[in-house]
């Protein structure tokens, strides 16, 4: 599913007039890739070139403070030191991201919508170690990345749940709830998954 793997994934596919920018993605239990298995990602953007995301509810066994001791940029704010740092996606996982409010001025942010932003660069982890700014962030390591056409191929072979995204979920709630959060939103619940086709 990284955009380094290229494809015709548009063939006998009816092209979707559709952008799942700021949409959840919700694996479903067919799911046979072990990065995407029962995971719920978060569509950062999402254009004709393809479509990138992080996931948000697979931590990772690494702390925010054992992960900025590795980049040498001090954690002098103490009430994030225990904050797991997320996979998300096989795509640069010796990489940090960083999905965040408001959106503010980074040296390298991708807007996502009015209040998000996608950050890649030292200067938003460093603001966190010493002001504990922004307060809304979740640290993963890579990305998700679908050449172009590919998420549309894998919607229309139900591969995926999608649902406009809700930054509370992001954001207010720890990784183990935000699956079934998102699920919620569909008026799913996650142990009856399996008995749903399609995309949403």
């Amino acid at each position: 599913m990284d955009a380094a793997r290229r494809g015709d994934y548009n063939a006998g596919v009816a092209p979707q007039d559709v952008n799942l920018t700021h949409h959840f993605l919700i694996a479903m239990p067919a799911m046979v890739d072990p990065n995407f298995a029962r995971t719920l990602t978060y569509i950062c953007e999402h254009n004709e070139q393809g479509a990138l995301g992080i996931v948000i509810n697979r931590p990772l066994d690494m702390s925010l403070e054992a992960l900025f001791e590795r980049i040498d940029i001090p954690l002098e704010n103490r009430r994030f030191a225990g904050l797991p740092v997320m996979f998300g996606g096989p795509v640069q996982t010796d990489r940090g991201f960083v999905l965040h409010r408001p959106v503010g001025n980074w040296q390298a942010t991708l807007p996502v919508r009015d209040e998000l932003g996608l950050t890649s660069s030292r200067d938003i982890l460093q603001s966190v170690g010493s002001a504990g700014v922004p307060e809304d962030f979740v640290v993963t390591l890579g990305y998700a990345g679908w050449a172009a056409g590919q998420l549309e191929y894998e919607l229309a072979q139900n591969a995926w749940l999608t649902v406009a995204a809700d930054a509370g979920i992001i954001f207010g709630l720890p990784p183990e709830e935000r699956l079934p959060a998102a699920m919620q939103l569909l008026g799913f619940d996650l142990a009856n998954l399996s008995d749903v086709a399609g995309h949403a």
